[in-house]
This record gives structure tokens, C-alpha cells and sequence, in this order.
């Protein structure tokens, strides 16, 4: 297809948190983790009575997690979000409230005996307030230097706001909070794109990595970018993940 064509192809609506659109036509694969997240998820899920996810998204990924303790909550802070989410984990018995400040959470102390966390933003102390004595906060997140070869491709400076996010920063903010960190890695996994649709369609879902992105802003870089998947098959961009696994001490 033409450069022209991608554009247009790529002008589909994104709701939720699903990229399925990419990922089951191939058109975006990443490779794999050297951990699991969903199945570290499933035994904590499965041994709790109480649960949080924490920006849950459209509520896809907790969905899959029955059978349910006895209390779930779950958060989302993007709004076109809240409704998807509701209208999926509600009928399931899950109550979904909208969030605005990580420091400011709509729980009482102690109130989780588990909190998960994939790919969301918190705040060190507010998740200890809210989980009790010996209870265990995971999560998974996208790290400071995430996809920064777009940022490259496109003359656009990463974001620096996020530069200092990593495993180790992480770890020393939740120890400082009262946690004891027992599991910890980070790995950077490629992600290959195999047209530009596919990055037209990647970067609208996701904002933050090129602040105002438009095809029109970016067109030239973007036609290059689109030469060299022609010529080569793939753009390959380095992901940035890590994930803990924390007990409130």
C-alpha cells in the first residue's frame, strides 16, 4: 500500500486499552518478557479477599481474573475510560471508580489485602495507606526510555519528565514508604512495527510519546520512517518494562 493509504487505514477508533487491532493482525508484535505479570497475577487474585487494579483501563485484563475475592475495586484516571470499564467489571461485581490524584484514593486505611498495578502511575505512600500489614502491591511499568527510538525517528527529545523512571528509582521510593521489595527485573523487549499505519495508529493511542502528534506535523519524518519499512520489512523500537512485587511492612 501507499504511504497515503496507511494514513487513512490508520484512522480507526481505540477504546479501552486494546491494541488487538496491531497485535492479532501481526502488524505489531513485541517480544516476549522474561516474567509473566498475568500469572503472577492470577495467584495473588486467587489467594486474596480483598483486590484494587489499578488503572484498570476498559477493564480487560481484570475480567479475566475470576474467580473474584469477595471485595474488588478497580481504578481508571484516562475518563472516555470509566464508562468502558464500568459497563465490563460492574455486571461481574466489580466496583470501578474514577480517579484523579494518585496521592488522594477513594479507600480506607488498610482497606486491600492486594493491589495490582500494570502500566498506571501511584503514589508510594497513598498504596501503602490503603494496603494492609503484610499485604502485597505488584506491578508492572513502563519505564523512563520506553520506545524512544519513535522520539529519534521523529526529531522529537524524549519526554524528560519520565527519564529517571526505572527499576531502581522504583525500588527505592517503596522501600522509603515501607515496603520490602521480594521480586524485582526490568528488560527492555523489542517492538517491531511492520507498516506505518501501524505507528500512525500506536502513537494516537497513546499520547504522551509525541505530545501533539499529527501525521501533518510529522509527515516528512514519518515518510521516512515509511521508506525504511519498505526497504527492510520492519522498524524496531527497544520497550522499556520492570516489574516488583512488594510486601507492606
Amino acid at each position: 500500500m501507499t504511504f497515503d493509504t496507511y494514513v487513512k487505514n490508520a484512522d480507526q477508533h481505540f477504546s479501552g486499552w486494546d491494541f488487538s487491532y496491531l497485535s492479532e493482525t501481526g502488524r505489531m508484535q513485541s517480544e516476549l518478557l522474561p516474567w509473566s505479570y498475568g500469572s503472577m497475577t492470577v495467584s495473588l487474585v486467587q489467594q486474596c479477599e480483598s483486590l484494587l487494579d489499578m488503572g484498570t483501563g476498559g477493564g480487560e485484563f481484570l475480567s479475566m481474573l475470576q474467580p473474584f475475592p469477595e471485595s474488588v475495586f478497580a481504578t481508571e484516571a484516562y475518563a472516555p475510560n470509566v464508562p468502558i470499564a464500568a459497563n465490563r467489571l460492574e455486571p461481574l461485581g466489580v466496583t470501578v471508580k474514577q480517579v484523579y490524584d494518585d496521592s488522594t484514593l477513594p479507600f480506607d486505611d488498610h482497606q486491600f489485602d492486594v493491589i495490582i498495578n500494570r502500566h498506571e502511575s501511584y503514589a508510594p505512600d497513598e498504596v501503602r495507606r490503603i494496603l494492609k500489614n503484610g499485604g502485597v502491591f505488584l506491578t508492572q511499568q513502563v519505564g523512563g526510555t520506553d520506545c524512544a527510538e519513535i522520539n529519534e525517528a521523529l526529531g522529537v527529545p524524549a519526554n524528560q519528565e519520565f527519564a529517571h523512571w526505572n527499576l531502581d528509582f522504583a525500588v527505592e521510593e517503596l522501600e522509603r514508604s515501607r515496603f520490602k521489595v521480594t521480586y524485582s527485573r526490568e528488560s527492555f523487549p523489542a517492538q517491531r512495527f511492520y507498516d506505518i499505519g501501524a505507528i500512525i495508529y500506536y502513537l494516537k493511542a497513546i499520547p504522551w510519546q509525541i505530545e501533539n502528534f499529527s501525521v501533518e506535523k510529522y509527515n516528512d519524518h514519518l515518510q521516512k520512517i515509511h521508506q525504511h519499512i519498505q526497504k527492510n520489512g520492519y522498524f524496531d523500537v527497544k520497550q522499556h518494562r520492570f516489574i516488583l512485587r512488594a510486601e507492606a511492612i
